[in-house]
C-alpha cells in the first residue's frame, strides 16, 4: 500500500507537468489545428534561461526565494517572445498554406530551437543547484512527499484552474474559444482573430516555461535534447486526453504521468516508453477522440 502511494504521488508530480506542456500543444491545435512540435524545446528553453538566472551571479544579492521568482518571471518572458516570434515568422505566413506546411516549418523550428539550445549551453548536461528549495519532506502513510514535489503539484493545479476560469469565464477566453470553433465567424463577430492567436502563443509558452522549469528543479538537471522527450509525452498526454481540449490535456497529463509512474514501479522504467506507447494505441482504438474527445463547445 505504502508503495502505491508513493507511485501514485510521483505520478500526480510528472502528471503535473506534463499537463502543463500539453496544454501548449492542444491550445495551438484548438485554434489552428496543427500541431506545434517546438513547444516540447520552447519548454526546455524556459528551464535554460531559469537555470541561467539562478547560477549567472548576477542576483548574487537576492534572496534564493525571490531569486526563485525572478528565474520563472525572466523564463516566462522570453519563452513567451521566442513564441511569439516563431508564430510571426514560421506559421503565419503559412496560414493558407497546405496543412502540412506549417508541421514541418514546426519540425523545423523545433531543430533550430535544440540546436540554439546546444550551442549556447554546450551539449552536455546542465545540474541545477541542489540548495534552492528546502529539502523538507512529510510521511503521509509509509510515502514520502518532498517540498519540490508539492511545490509543482501545487503550482501546476493553480495554474491549470486559473487557465480553464480564464477561457470560460472572461471575455478574452470567449474569443478564444469562438476561434477554436470557427474562425471566419469570429471574425464577422468582430474578434480579431490574429490577436488571438498570438495571445495562444503567449499562453502556451509560458506555461510550459514554467514546466520547463519544473522539470529542472525536479529531476535537477537540463539538456538540450530534453525538450524532444518531454515535448513528445505532453503531446502524447493531450492526445489521450482530447486534442484541442484543455480539460482533455489536463485530464491526459495525469493519466499518463500515472501509468508511467506505476509501470517503472511495477514493471521496469526501461519499458516506460514502450507502455506508454501502448497505452495511447489502446485509448485511441477505444476512443479514437481521446478520453474526452473534442467537445466543439468547450474546445480552444
Amino acid at each position: 500500500m505504502d508503495f502505491i502511494l508513493q507511485q501514485f504521488i510521483n505520478g500526480v508530480t510528472v502528471g503535473g507537468i506534463y499537463a502543463l506542456i500539453a496544454l501548449g500543444y492542444t491550445m495551438v491545435y484548438g485554434v489552428l489545428k496543427m500541431i506545434n512540435f517546438a513547444h516540447g524545446d520552447l519548454c526546455i528553453l524556459g528551464a535554460f534561461i531559469g537555470l541561467t538566472t539562478l547560477t549567472s551571479g548576477a542576483f548574487g544579492g537576492l534572496s534564493t526565494p525571490v531569486l526563485l521568482i525572478l528565474a520563472f518571471l525572466i523564463a516566462m518572458i522570453v519563452v513567451a517572445v521566442v513564441g511569439t516570434l516563431l508564430d510571426q515568422l514560421a506559421y503565419k505566413p503559412l496560414r493558407k498554406a497546405h496543412r502540412l506546411a506549417p508541421v514541418v516549418s514546426a519540425l523545423g523550428a523545433s531543430m533550430l530551437i535544440e540546436n540554439g539550445i546546444m550551442l549556447i549551453w554546450s551539449p552536455n548536461v546542465q545540474v541545477f543547484p541542489n540548495n534552492l528549495l528546502p529539502s523538507i519532506t512529510w510521511q503521509i502513510g509509509g510515502a514520502y512527499l518532498s517540498f519540490v514535489q508539492l511545490l509543482i503539484i501545487i503550482g501546476a493545479f493553480v495554474l491549470m484552474t486559473v487557465l480553464y476560469f480564464f477561457v470560460h469565464h472572461t471575455r478574452l477566453g470567449t474569443a478564444i474559444r469562438a476561434t477554436a470553433i470557427d474562425q471566419d465567424a469570429a471574425r464577422l463577430m468582430g474578434i480579431n482573430v490574429n490577436r488571438v492567436i498570438a495571445l495562444v502563443f503567449i499562453i502556451g509558452p509560458v506555461l510550459g516555461a514554467i514546466g520547463g522549469l519544473f522539470i529542472g528543479l525536479y529531476y535537477r538537471q537540463t539538456y538540450f535534447t530534453m525538450g524532444w522527450s518531454y515535448g513528445l509525452s505532453a503531446f502524447i498526454a493531450a492526445i489521450i486526453g482530447g486534442i484541442g481540449n484543455i480539460p482533455g490535456a489536463m485530464l491526459g497529463g495525469l493519466v499518463l504521468g500515472l501509468f508511467n509512474a506505476f509501470a517503472a514501479g511495477y514493471i521496469s522504467s526501461s519499458w516506460q516508453d514502450a507502455i506508454t506507447f501502448a497505452l495511447l494505441i489502446a485509448i485511441l482504438l477505444v476512443r479514437p477522440s481521446g478520453l474526452l474527445g473534442e467537445r466543439v463547445a468547450e474546445k480552444v
